[in-house]
């Protein structure tokens, strides 16, 4: 046993051992009324316990630390209701084909969804420019000005968005986005391949409907819980990032003008995204890890 170099003193393996199982355990287990562990209550903790007569939390983190222990981070996950299926499969292989094979002349692939609950958030006050030495100041009071919806598509492979704002999410609204496709896509197209998630606006009664008035559209679904393989959600990472970071708008009005103008602009240099079949490959081998062996 070496002395610990904060509190210069000696602990033995079972200390260590202790606090090992104590982080390992959730702190309603132990009887405390902790959503996650710091070592400052996992150090109090075993004070409790009588494991040691005092102990700080700097001690704590080194024990921890040479585990690579860290019980105070979270990492969500998604408990499956069941195994990866054929379903998932197939749903999955029709996607990368989508994505990853050389379009005929007369087909396109676009990615749809909606990014919800935009606010204008106008300031109380201008927001200042940076300046030398100083930051962008954002006032941090703003008043709340209604919401919009945008109901957007990404281009696969030139990368072009076209969106439509709404102040609802319906069907209605979304029939406007197709309605939009469907003006911009040349008659030389006669197959619009619509890459989408589950949400019952997209397949509602009166969206197929529309679709049996327009059969050059073709709806394609992802996997349950798997939204991120619908490319429009990379491009509302940049749309989040660039046009929507501190909002400070005049009124919804003003959102959606500059929402149209920001999609013009990126339509001037729009760019796909690379997508591979051995990124497929790799979520398909995941699944099959996942599947129960058979007996």
């Amino acid at each position: 046993m070496s002395p610990d170099p904060v509190d210069g003193r000696f602990f033995p393996p079972d200390v260590a051992a202790h606090l090992v199982k104590l982080a390992c355990d959730l702190p309603d287990d132990q009887q405390r009324s902790l959503s996650l562990w710091t070592c400052a209550e996992l150090a109090r903790t075993i004070v409790r316990d009588g494991i040691v007569e005092t102990i700080s939390s700097q001690s704590v983190q080194r024990i921890l630390s040479s585990y690579r222990l860290k019980p105070w981070r979270v990492h969500y996950w998604l408990n499956a209701k069941g195994p990866r299926d054929d379903e998932f499969r197939r749903r999955t292989e029709q996607i990368c084909d989508l994505y990853t094979r050389e379009l005929e002349p007369h087909e396109r692939v676009l990615c749809v969804d909606e990014k919800t609950s935009l606010q204008p958030r106008t300031r109380k006050f201008a927001t200042r420019a940076a300046r030398p030495g100083a930051a962008v100041h954002v006032e941090h009071e703003y008043r709340r000005g209604g919401a919009l919806q945008l109901f957007a598509a990404f281009d696969t492979r030139s990368g072009e968005v076209i969106g439509v704002c709404r102040q609802r999410k319906r069907q209605e609204d979304l029939i406007e986005l197709l309605a939009a496709i469907e003006r911009q896509t040349p008659l030389s197209v006669t197959l619009i391949n619509i890459v989408c998630d589950n949400l019952s606006v997209h397949s509602g009664k009166r969206v197929q409907a529309w679709l049996e008035r327009h059969p050059r559209f073709r709806f394609y679904f992802t996997p349950v819980h798997c939204s991120w393989m619908n490319q429009i959600e990379q491009w509302f990472s940049i749309l989040q990032r660039k046009r929507l970071t501190a909002p400070n708008f005049i009124d919804a009005a003003d959102l959606g003008a500059k929402l149209h103008s920001f999609i013009a602009e990126w339509n001037d240099h729009a760019h796909p995204f690379h997508w591979s079949r051995a990124s497929f490959t790799k979520v398909l081998a995941a699944a099959e890890d996942s599947l129960p062996s058979a007996a």
